[in-house]
């Protein structure tokens, strides 16, 4: 949800650096490209 990846928006329009991978969950292995489009489809969908 918005509360465990929204920071990723407020750091990159503080900082201007662009977000290239997201963690997506506590593994070493959890880690992805940033994709906007899924990014923000998921916070809308929950």
């Amino acid at each position: 949800g918005t509360a465990k990846g929204g920071i990723a928006i407020a750091i990159n329009q503080k900082v201007s650096i662009p977000v290239k991978y997201i963690g997506i969950g506590e593994q070493v292995d959890d880690i992805e490209r940033f994709n906007a489009v899924d990014y923000v489809n998921a916070i809308f969908e929950g």
